[in-house]
């Protein structure tokens, strides 16, 4: 009876343990916001691997920059992300999707996201100083931007908001490639514009999506001050003004230029049919699972036209 019993108990204790550290781990994922964390490695890690491809040189040349600037501009990255949730902490008690952050749910005390918050960012920055200046001059405008401009600034103040929070994500491209080479060139410029243009029907879908949430929250998007048909029709223009982008970009190949340039016309099209429907949400939800799949397309795709089977 005696080693029955402590055999439940000692399984009780693990399942506690291991339920513990699952939560911890959830936590930490929220924090970080892990799925907006990955977006925008993505476009990094293809920024250097473009540069790589383009300067011809090798990969064996520029492990050691690879490692620090992956690693650097998560951090940094990171950091702002973490940030943002401490200075958020109060109106995301409001929003339904962000109300189980640990900001909210007191996880984590706000002192002690912020120390995290910050020390990522000085961390991360620190590991860029060994790459480039450039590399280090870009992931702080996006920094800046998104902590400061985005978050401090505008975020509640004007609708232009989502404009402004989208230079951040559009530097990561320019991240990777200006620790191989310097990013004034036609490709990372490009896929800076094409990553600036694309967040903002992005965000203006989960705005549309999440409007009841924003309102109450008193986050000036653009659906809660101006409407759903303003809203609409400024996601169609702004997803048609992605069209000419694939033709500033041959030398990534016609099967990319050919792809992307499809993508962007179904884009377009999903976007249209939105100007004459009243179902605004499911129509918005649509649109967000469509640009996610996309941004993820079009730089895998990038990666893949590039390498060496291809040439």
């Amino acid at each position: 009876m005696g080693n029955e019993y402590m055999n439940v108990s000692g399984g009780h204790k693990s399942s506690k343990t291991f339920k513990q550290q699952s939560n911890l781990i959830t936590d930490i994922k929220a924090l970080v916001k892990s799925g907006v964390l990955i977006a925008n490695a993505l476009p990094v890690f293809a920024g250097f691997w473009l540069a790589l491809h383009f300067t011809d040189a090798s990969f064996g040349e520029f492990w050691g920059s690879f490692l620090l600037t992956m690693a650097g501009s998560t951090l940094v990255m990171a950091g702002a992300l973490i940030l943002n949730n401490w200075y958020d902490s109060d109106i995301d008690t409001v929003m339904d999707r962000t109300k189980h952050r640990p900001t909210v749910t007191g996880s984590f005390s706000l002192k002690t996201v912020l120390r995290i918050g910050i020390g990522a960012t000085i961390a991360g920055f620190i590991l860029l100083l060994f790459t480039t200046w450039e590399t280090v001059f870009y992931t702080w405008i996006g920094w800046f931007t998104y902590v400061v401009l985005y978050t401090m600034w505008s975020k509640r103040r004007y609708t232009l908001n989502t404009v402004i929070g989208s230079i951040s994500g559009a530097v990561t491209p320019l991240i990777g490639w200006s620790a191989v080479d310097s990013a004034i060139h036609i490709v990372p410029l490009t896929l800076f514009l094409l990553l600036f243009i694309w967040q903002i029907p992005h965000t203006f879908a989960i705005a549309i999506r999440k409007h009841d949430e924003y309102k109450a929250a008193g986050v000036k998007m653009l659906p809660v001050v101006h409407g759903m048909d303003v809203t609409k029709r400024q996601m169609t223009i702004y997803v048609a003004t992605l069209l000419p982008l694939p033709f500033l970009l041959p030398a990534l190949g016609v099967p990319f230029m050919v792809i992307v340039t499809i993508l962007n016309a179904a884009w377009l099209v999903l976007s249209i049919r939105g100007l004459f429907t009243d179902e605004h949400r499911k129509w918005a939800y649509w649109n967000f699972l469509y640009s996610v799949n996309y941004l993820t397309i079009v730089f895998m795709l990038s990666i893949l036209v590039t390498l060496p089977i291809f040439d």
